[in-house]
């Protein structure tokens, strides 16, 4: 594999806040931004230059798609993924929703969608879906979800969603459909993401002299635990960086001492 001719940065954001502190009665500044971590390193990593901001499926945080509304609001350049698994709602009103989150905000909302959860964690969410059958919804949520959103009369009838006469029309058609990220290394998580993704992301520790040639014409990406690893990655390929957020306000000095070294 060869370095990508450029690579970009992306926050994962906090999805829990801490509890509003207790004020006596007479105290009226509750200074409502200590409870919006993820809005304070959206603001960072926008003013810092970065690519792009992931609001990971936290199934006890802070709904994702509302999170990523509030950090769409607080940024000017921002793309913001929204992580979410298809259970949470139908694709039909997960496009409409995000048909109006991207007119109000130029087109800077993507999705990540949770496939591969853990069995107790999707009952708790109330999805007892299970094995491949998994990914073969998630590939209808998506086939669905694109449908109407470019226009109708749109039908489909799958083994999980039915619509018929379904279909947007102007205004909500015509933003562009949200960046789909994926993930997994299964043969049915490539398969998705060969016909859905337009970014795969990998773990560390997946092997992707394996994996990339799988997924052909596709940008790849890696969650990080540490900066130290981005040259390594680029050099493989990988072309978006997803790092923690207290990294934001390291990767200036990172990158200089990066360039310097080189």
């Amino acid at each position: 594999m060869t370095r990508p001719a450029t690579f970009r940065f992306h926050v994962v954001l906090p999805t829990r806040s801490t509890a509003a502190p207790e004020l006596p009665a007479f105290v009226t500044d509750v200074r409502p931004a200590l409870t919006d971590p993820a809005g304070r390193a959206a603001v960072a990593a926008d003013l810092a230059g970065l690519a792009g901001a992931l609001v990971p499926f936290d199934p006890g945080g802070q709904e994702s798609l509302t999170v990523a509304a509030n950090v769409l609001r607080r940024t000017r350049h921002l793309r913001v993924v929204a992580g979410f698994h298809a259970a949470a709602a139908t694709p039909v009103y997960a496009a409409k929703l995000s048909a109006s989150l991207q007119r109000f905000t130029a087109g800077r909302l993507g999705w990540r969608l949770a496939v591969d959860l853990d069995p107790a964690v999707a009952r708790a969410q109330g999805d007892f879906l299970t094995g491949p059958d998994r990914y073969a919804r998630a590939g209808e949520f998506l086939s669905v979800a694109k449908g109407v959103w470019h226009g109708g009369p749109f039908d489909f009838r799958g083994d999980f969603y039915e619509v018929a006469a379904g279909g947007f029309g102007p205004p909500l058609s015509e933003p562009p459909f949200p960046e789909v990220h994926l993930s997994g290394t299964s043969p049915e998580a490539l398969a998705l993401s060969r016909r859905h993704a337009d970014v795969h992301v990998f773990a560390e520790g997946d092997d992707l002299e394996a994996l990339v040639p799988e997924l052909p014409g596709l940008r790849y990406g890696v969650q990080l635990a540490s900066l130290d690893h981005v040259e390594e990655y680029a050099r493989r390929g990988v072309s978006e960086f997803f790092i923690r957020t207290e990294d934001v306000y390291h990767l200036g000095e990172h990158l200089k001492e990066q360039a310097l070294a080189g």
